[in-house]
């Protein structure tokens, strides 16, 4: 049961990483054709689309919705590993 929570836990680190990696781009240069980026474009564009639609539009320049699937996916995280621990004790 502890691999389960290992992976559980892999699996959130990956995709804080992809996210990670998407707000890095946003602020650099690059071909959105490039084969790895868009994979990464299209592997966090399913976790950011709904925060998109929820967050209001600003007059700045600057998209809030990778702090809420951070967020999100923290909590998320949380509950997960929480029930994988309660399944093991």
């Amino acid at each position: 049961m502890l691999q389960a929570i290992d992976v559980a836990d892999l699996f959130f680190k990956i995709l804080n990483g992809m996210l990670f990696l998407r707000v890095i781009l946003s602020w650099l240069p690059h071909n959105p054709q490039q084969p790895l980026i868009r994979l990464l474009y299209e592997g966090t564009e399913p976790l950011l689309a709904p925060f998109r639609r929820i967050m209001p539009r600003t007059a700045l320049p600057v998209d809030f919705s990778p702090l809420l699937a951070f967020f999100v996916l923290g909590v998320i995280r949380n509950l997960v590993i929480n029930a994988l621990m309660l399944l093991l004790y």
